[in-house]
């Protein structure tokens, strides 16, 4: 018998004429959590997609063996039943159903002659949720109920109830707040010692190092090396994942500050379901010329209901008096604030950023493509030459531009979406969680690209949960708490500590 629950042996896939995956080794004991680290689009979903038959045997080359014995899983069904779960990045949950339907979804179980056993799956949903410290769920309401961070959770419920071997979580702390991180590396720790193995793909590295016992790095689809973390730090894995050392994770360049072009009045935003709270209560603030500015606070704290705001897209009753270079302007709609001057990239790429059905060029050019339009017709060679230009200046990784958007990592959807919004030439870019779920390399080109910008005279408004990211990038830094303006900080030995206390209502607001 093998020591190891799992090999994965030189296995290569290509899509058209390039290899994704090109010789990649992989092995793994019971009661292992690997750490697979690389940049986006360096293969790491494409290797699960591989090992949990996502892509069938027989669209790759190499070979997997399981307890010893090959695997030749056709479908996730077999790879499901052997053991393998995998939890995707982008959540598969329904949101119509229930907690305990999407728990138990293809696994019901049933009553003599057929019928649903809500009972018994109402108790076992309410056991996995108490495992996984979320006990004020209630399993009969439908999980769109519930936020991200909370889905997140339930999907990681709807994998311990399948009764994994081997557990793979792709990207699990995305969505989560820094408690929820807590319990969701107490989960990994509590299975690594009943001997489940785990492989965990995350860009934070501090949770890689926290958890995992091994790192595997993979770069353009090759594997660079497997190293027990005691042998690593952070440094070191960035160092091999990105391929040079990187003394620096902000670039962070001196650019001059103008004068206020930009200005937020009486900003208020109404909840959905609740018509009477505010999400966002009575907010104003300014914005110099070439100054980014950064928004930070709790989840909950009303930060994209701020930005979606300014930008016409808050779905739910708002106001907001909204000014540039002095004079007030019609920000109604997010066509209305694109023509004003005014551009968004949004927080959920997934929903609101790119359109899953068209390309990478056609998704670059969707805003403007007015100015390609010729009568009724688009000037073609036109649009291609700009989308050609947009994907070089982005570093975008991509085969062709003509591939589907949604065939690039998340990393690289991101610097789709966000040169799709830079080719309106906005006065003011507000970006919302820019570097969520993008990788250490891609992070540093979307920071370089912010501080060019901003030499170039753009505006920036910067909203991250990272209040590290806040600090590294921030000329001045806005705190917001429970819908309220807390805090308003020059950059200048601003600590972690100081937004905190502010975001929590404990400590000094005034600019300084």
């Amino acid at each position: 018998m093998s020591d190891y629950l799992l090999e994965m042996k030189g296995i290569v896939k290509r899509f058209g004429g390039v290899a994704a995956l090109n010789g990649i080794d992989l092995q793994i004991r019971p009661g292992e959590c690997i750490g697979l680290c690389g940049e986006n689009g360096a293969g790491k979903s494409t290797l699960m997609k591989v090992l949990s038959a996502v892509y069938p045997h027989g669209s790759w080359d190499g070979e997997i063996l399981w307890n010893g014995q090959p695997l030749r899983a056709q479908s996730i069904r077999e790879t499901e039943q052997a053991g393998i779960i995998i939890i995707h990045q982008e959540l598969m949950l329904v949101p119509e159903l229930s907690v305990t339907e999407n728990i138990f979804l293809g696994n019901e179980i049933t009553l003599p002659g057929g019928r649903m056993d809500y009972a018994a799956m109402n108790r076992r949903a309410e056991e996995l949720l108490k495992e996984l410290k979320l006990p004020d769920v209630n399993v009969v309401l439908p999980v769109m109920n519930y936020g991200g961070g909370h889905q997140q959770l339930i999907e990681i419920a709807k994998a311990l109830n399948k009764n994994a071997k081997l557990l793979i979580l792709d990207e699990p702390s995305s969505s989560l707040t820094a408690s929820e991180i807590a319990v969701l590396l107490d989960i990994v720790r509590a299975l690594k010692a009943k001997g489940v193995a785990c492989v965990y793909i995350s860009h934070k590295l501090d949770e890689v190092e926290a958890v995992c016992d091994t790192i595997a790095v993979i770069r353009d689809g090759k594997h660079i090396a497997t190293t027990p973390m005691c042998e690593m730090n952070v440094e070191r894995i960035i160092a091999q994942m990105v391929g040079r050392e990187m003394n620096q994770l902000y670039p962070k360049q001196d650019h001059a500050l103008g004068e206020v072009i930009f200005e937020a009045r009486h900003v208020t935003c109404y909840d959905l379901d609740k018509p009477q709270r505010k999400r966002v209560d009575d907010v104003s603030f300014t914005l110099r010329k070439g100054e980014i500015l950064g928004i930070a606070g709790l989840v909950g704290a009303g930060r994209t209901e701020l930005v979606t705001a300014l930008f016409g897209s808050y779905p739910g009753r708002y106001q907001a008096e909204v000014l540039l270079n002095g004079k007030a302007i019609d920000t109604a709609t997010p066509q209305r604030a694109i023509r004003a001057g005014l551009a968004l990239v949004p927080e959920d790429r997934k929903q609101h950023g790119i359109v899953p059905d068209l390309n990478v060029g056609q998704n670059i050019t969707l805003a403007v493509l007015d100015q390609f339009s010729k009568g009724t017709r688009i000037d073609s060679e036109a649009e291609l030459v700009t989308i050609r230009e947009q994907i070089a200046r982005l570093g975008l990784k991509t085969a062709s531009p003509f591939l589907p958007i949604t065939a690039l990592s998340g990393g690289n959807q991101q610097k789709g979406v966000l040169s799709k919004m830079l080719l309106t030439r906005p006065q003011v870019l507000i970006l919302d969680e820019p570097t969520r779920g993008v990788d250490v390399g891609a992070k540093y080109e979307i920071y370089k690209l912010m501080f060019e910008l901003a030499k170039q005279g753009m505006s920036i408004i910067m909203v991250s949960s990272e209040l590290a990211e806040v600090l590294g990038i921030s000329d001045r830094v806005l705190v917001m708490g429970e819908g309220q303006l807390r805090g308003n900080f020059v950059n200048q030995d601003l600590t972690q500590e100081t937004l905190l206390a502010a975001a929590l209502g404990q400590g000094e607001t005034a600019a300084h």
